[in-house]
């Protein structure tokens, strides 16, 4: 399977990011991808009044992506926010393509490093796996990456690739620990990882210096399923297209059965 990861910087204007969503899933058909993934909060970044951009998943946001979805032929995951009780909007991954129509709202919310998703987050419930051309696929939101249970709930639900999106929050260690984490989950569940990073608003951040709210890193990759890093970019808005071996997952699996061998 060819995958797109579109490292994307997100505004405050959910209309400028869906053009630039649609300019990306154009581009990535062109080069043969049949799986788009967007950042994290790719709809509007976080510092922006969440409640405000919310939409429903019928709302016009959602309806643009699966129309540039819907014209390319592919399937794209992209980072959005929707409307909840209590004033409160859920952490959305959007789903569309031609044989999907899913959602996973983020179950393990950024209270964390100062910052406080929940107060105006709700947490997800639901683990969420697609399926796109053939291959299952597994999703995954940000802080989700420090939680391996997931990432093996998606592997126990026949995930061969799952996809993490992502609006990595900047401070101290913080791009080190994205980098070893992206690597120790595909390992942990011996799954394909395509981890879509958020680039920073401002190129020239220092990675090293909190920000109010996470708006990225970048630092995209692709991880195989024994944890070795087969392609990566850098800080900036890029766009990395990489192919897939499903079969590696079942041949690394046969070689460290660690699904299998597992007591707790």
């Amino acid at each position: 399977m060819r995958i797109a990861l579109c490292q994307m910087t997100a505004s405050a204007d959910p209309n400028k990011n869906l053009a630039a969503v649609r300019e990306h899933v154009r581009r990535a058909a062109r080069e043969d991808a049949r799986l788009v993934v967007f950042p994290e909060a790719a709809m509007a970044r976080f510092g922006t009044p969440l409640r405000q951009v919310a939409e429903p998943l019928d709302g016009p946001w959602a309806e643009g992506v699966r129309a540039a979805a819907r014209e390319a032929g592919v399937t794209v995951v992209a980072g959005m926010f929707t409307p909840v009780d209590e004033g409160k909007v859920a952490n959305t991954l959007l789903a569309v393509g031609p044989d999907v129509d899913a959602f996973y709202d983020k179950i393990h919310l950024y209270d964390a490093f100062g910052f406080r998703e929940s107060d105006s987050v709700a947490a997800g419930s639901r683990v969420v796996t697609i399926d796109v051309d053939g291959v299952r696929i597994g999703l995954a939101t940000c802080y989700d990456l420090r939680f391996p249970e997931l990432f093996r709930a998606h592997a126990d639900a026949g995930a061969a690739l799952c996809v993490l999106s992502a609006a990595w929050g900047a401070g101290p260690g913080k791009r080190e620990q994205w980098d070893l984490l992206v690597r120790a989950r595909a390992l942990d569940a011996t799954v394909w990882l395509a981890a879509v990073g958020a680039a920073a608003p401002d190129p020239q951040a220092d990675p090293e210096l909190p920000t109010p709210a996470p708006t990225g890193v970048g630092h995209s990759a692709l991880i195989g399923p024994d944890g070795t890093v087969r392609a990566r970019l850098g800080a900036v808005p890029d766009l990395l297209i990489a192919d897939v071996d499903v079969e590696e997952t079942e041949r690394v699996r046969r070689a460290v059965a660690v699904l299998d061998n597992r007591r707790l």
